[in-house]
């Protein structure tokens, strides 16, 4: 038998992203305060210079994992918020929920308190909730109320919703288009016109059905 075939080096992108990853899934288990840069090396079996060589530290490290996952995060919502109306929210909800069921490590994460000065989830939901209020300004206007109200129901509304992640993300259940439509039943009906029995897609014109 001739020699076994040598196995190619990582390219120094190849690497980052190797890194990138490993760190990832640490920080998503551990925190930023429980993870090392030792572990990290020793996950990707290189060592620790290697690290350093890539990102500076843990700390260089962990800035670029979460923005990572704040670009990712971010490109999903505002794909979401193209609609109108009710057919937005649905979007959106379904998008944050996907995102968690998708990438439950970054989302763990994201929810965890940032670096000063690094990005955050807060960023996330800063930049949704800006083009949420645009969105309910004009349902607003329509519906004859305040359009002066709508950036403080932008942040209730946004905050409806990523905090229903953060519960949905160990428990999975009911499946995520289950509560995406409760998410939007409540948001769109309020408690006092809930539907029966909500789903995504529903005709808003039927008009709200008071639970029994």
């Amino acid at each position: 038998m001739g020699p076994a075939p040598r196995r190619s080096r990582m390219t120094a992108g190849e690497r980052r992203d190797q890194l990138v990853q490993v760190a990832r899934a640490l920080f998503a288990e551990r925190g930023y305060d429980g993870a090392a840069v030792e572990e990290v090396a020793a996950r990707a079996s290189v060592s620790k210079p290697v690290v350093y060589e890539h990102f500076g530290g843990k700390e260089g490290l962990y800035a670029v994992v979460v923005d990572r996952e704040v670009t990712d995060l971010l490109a999903r919502m505002r794909a979401a918020l193209v609609g109108r109306g009710r057919e937005t929210v649905e979007s959106a909800a379904l998008a944050l929920l996907t995102y968690v069921e998708e990438s439950p490590d970054g989302f763990r994460i994201l929810v965890r308190d940032s670096l000063p000065g690094s990005a955050s989830f807060q960023t996330i939901i800063a930049d949704v909730a800006s083009r949420v209020e645009g969105i309910l300004t004009e349902q607003f206007r329509r519906g004859g109320l305040d359009p002066g109200l709508a950036p403080m129901h932008a942040r209730m509304l946004v905050g409806m919703v990523a905090t229903t992640g953060q519960w949905w993300l160990d428990r999975r259940e009911p499946a995520k288009e289950v509560v995406a439509a409760h998410l939007v039943n409540l948001a769109w009906n309020g408690l006092g016109g809930l539907e029966r029995s909500p789903r995504l897609g529903a005709d808003p014109a039927a008009g709200p059905h008071p639970p029994r």
